[in-house]
């Protein structure tokens, strides 16, 4: 794809359109996780871009490689800062 400056444009998402019911529920048994539940990455991928580093979820929750995550209310979770925040306080600990 191209834009109309001549340059090349990132390509469309693979994505299930159907991921959601009408009501915006999620179809699968059992259903995922919440994006606001503490085991929200346990939900299914519904589109996965590996070449840029992220993954989409039923729940909407975006998951980076990186171990961080986009909630839909735009909050980040930053599970790598987190990490080494307990790590820090172990070793200070000793």
């Amino acid at each position: 794809m191209t834009n109309s400056l001549g340059g090349r444009t990132a390509s469309k998402p693979r994505t299930s359109a159907s991921h959601r019911t009408a009501k915006g529920r999620c179809p699968h048994r059992p259903q995922c996780p919440a994006a606001t539940a503490r085991n929200r990455a346990a939900a299914r991928v519904v589109a996965l871009h590996p070449e840029q580093g992220w993954s989409l979820l039923c729940n909407g929750v975006v998951v980076f490689d990186d171990t961080g995550e986009l909630l839909p209310d735009r909050r980040v979770v930053d599970h790598g800062a987190a990490l080494m925040a307990t790590a820090l306080n172990a070793a200070a600990a000793q």
